[in-house]
């Protein structure tokens, strides 16, 4: 179900970034560059921009609310909940630090 859902987000994202630059702005936008500028002849100049906007706000509404589900419910891991040592109360002990004995230089007799 995670992935799925992970794959339609994907779809949704990709299809919002071609709704957004689809649409026109006041310099004329990208949508020409990507056949947009015909969108106009299609539907007539203001049904395509309701259609572009509407769709933008469908698509954005979508990958939210996907976004949401996705993290609240399925997200993997999630179950797994590990406690700190320090929520846990445990007192950690260090070994006491050996000290190493140093052996006296035998002395010489000349």
């Amino acid at each position: 179900m995670y992935t799925t859902l992970v794959i339609i987000e994907i779809i949704i994202a990709v299809l919002l970034i071609l709704v957004i630059l689809m649409q026109n702005s006041k310099g004329g936008g990208l949508a020409a560059g990507f056949g947009g500028g015909n969108i106009g002849t299609v539907f007539g100049v203001r049904r395509a921009s309701d259609f572009l906007s509407k769709a933008t706000t469908y698509l954005a509404a979508s990958f939210i609310v996907i976004a949401l589900v996705v993290n609240l419910f399925f997200l993997p891991g999630k179950g797994k909940t590990q406690e700190s040592v320090i929520q846990t109360g445990q007192s950690t002990t260090l070994p006491q630090p050996q000290i190493p004995v140093q052996s006296q230089p035998q002395q010489t007799n000349p």
